[in-house]
């Protein structure tokens, strides 16, 4: 039966400017930047130039100056504009909320195979994470260094030499609290390892510091061929009581569990910060961040800051352009999932019974993950929202997109018309979106870390 308890819900379009932080970056990004290299280049680093674009393309976003959609229902013509967005990734709440959606449904339905998994979570000590904030590129090694501890560790824990784990990796350089720069690696694992065969064999119980020490081992190799430590180094953090590394894993995620694999996979591609704990006074100019407990005797579960600070803060997380966040390995990987899709998954002459004893063993040879689009604007709606944005508030008939317009003059005329054109002067968004020579706004395609180049006509509004 239809669910009715949310027929009478109306979609109202977002506005952007309410938010706190839009209202916080249109007030003070302009300081921050001008006085970067004096008060946030030494515990920041040197600006980056990704910062300046995401952060104007974030304040371009849902704005109807930059382009819309006209929705309307053909029963009664009733009509609405939809403003594009910025398909900003990891920093605008909108816009990466359904990446969020999407890349935990994809995993769900085309990624994740029906058997058992766990969530891991890798550190490092605070001593080493200067090297990470300073040199990004480090950050693929972390990832990679997690895997490869994680395939040895699992192939003696289940004895088989030639399995492989799956293993989905998101790159954090965030905590409780964005001002520090805390790198480590969130992972969804298959709890086991795979044989060519198709076959899996389920991790048994063991203790994880084995793991942690080889963890360790590993970064300890990674960071001094790369220069960045010695051995004295070394064996100085060796000799701590507690090392500063860590490996954690949480509850097995049972292998008919969709909607703990939907969660979990959302959770470890969540955003750097959240609006819902966001507090901007612009009488005071403070920002209050709420958050977890911090630790020591001044325990409090709130950080306060200028918000020139909160904007340094923030900002640093934003990942450059063509840094992937999510990494795929083992099983998982896009090459092994390409080489399934081709050629099938059992050889000739091999055995699914073949293998260790006394281990659990799943029989996935014959599975093949459906591949399901992602959701696209309207299905995001009303996951979020519970509400159908193109359902005519007017009549309840079906509404539909009937054309894009991001011509600049047509725009401005269409606006003024209606009288939405802000005269007040705004900030201007990146050269990348108005040409003067051709009278059109214009969009790059943006790659999505699960699901490659998408459409840049709309995105979730």
């Amino acid at each position: 039966m239809e669910d009715i308890s949310n027929v009478n819900k109306i979609y109202h379009p977002r506005n952007p400017q309410d938010s706190p932080l839009w209202k916080m970056l249109d007030d003070h990004y302009d300081s921050f930047e001008q006085g970067y290299d004096e008060r946030f280049e030494k515990p920041f680093g040197f600006f980056r130039s990704i910062i300046s674009e995401v952060v104007h393309d974030y304040l371009s976003c849902g704005d109807l100056k930059n382009g819309f959609a006209r929705i309307r229902c053909n029963d009664c013509s009733e009509e609405y504009l939809l403003a594009f967005s910025c398909k900003s990734r990891w920093f605008c709440p909108s816009c990466h909320a359904k990446k969020v959606i999407q890349f935990g449904e994809s995993l769900r339905d085309n990624i994740l195979y029906p058997i058992p998994h766990r969530q891991y979570v890798f550190t490092i000590p605070i001593m080493l994470r200067l090297f990470f904030k300073y040199d990004r590129k480090l950050l693929s090694k972390l990832c990679w260094c997690a895997y490869d501890s994680l395939l040895v560790f699992f192939r003696n824990a289940v004895g088989l030499e030639n399995g492989r784990p799956g293993a989905i990796m998101t790159i954090h350089t965030f905590g409780n609290y964005a001002e520090k720069f805390h790198p480590h690696i969130h992972a969804i694992v298959s709890d086991g390892l795979f044989r060519e065969t198709g076959t899996f064999y389920v991790m048994p119980d063991v203790d994880l510091k084995p793991l942690e020490d080889i963890f360790r081992a590993s970064v300890f190799k990674m960071l001094r061929d790369e220069g960045k430590i010695d051995d004295d180094i070394i064996n100085k953090l060796m000799s701590w009581r507690h090392s500063g590394f860590s490996v954690h894993n949480g509850s097995r995620i049972a292998r008919d569990d969709e909607e703990g694999k939907e969660a979990i996979s959302q959770y470890i591609i969540r955003n750097t910060f959240s609006l819902e704990k966001l507090t901007y006074n612009e009488k005071t100019n403070t920002v209050i961040y709420q958050s977890k407990m911090t630790p020591g005797k001044n325990k409090r579960n709130f950080q306060i800051y200028t918000p020139e600070e909160f904007i340094a803060a923030i900002t640093q997380h934003i990942p450059e352009k063509s840094f992937q966040m999510v990494r795929y390995y083992g099983w998982y990987s896009n090459k092994s999932r390409g080489v399934r899709k081709k050629q099938g998954i059992l050889k000739p002459g091999e055995s699914p019974e073949q293998g260790p004893v006394n281990i659990e063993i799943i029989d996935v040879s014959d599975y093949k993950p459906p591949r399901i689009p992602s959701k696209k604007w309207r299905e995001c709606i009303k996951k979020i929202y519970e509400v159908d944005p193109l359902c005519c508030p007017k009549c309840g008939g079906e509404m539909k997109i009937i054309s894009f317009i991001n011509e600049f003059l047509i725009v401005k005329q269409i606006l003024e018309h209606l009288g939405l054109w802000v005269q007040k002067p705004s900030r201007d968004p990146p050269d990348r979106y108005f040409s003067p020579e051709n009278n059109e706004l214009t969009y790059e395609p943006f790659y999505d870390d699960c699901n490659g180049y998408e459409d840049p006509c709309i995105m979730a509004n």
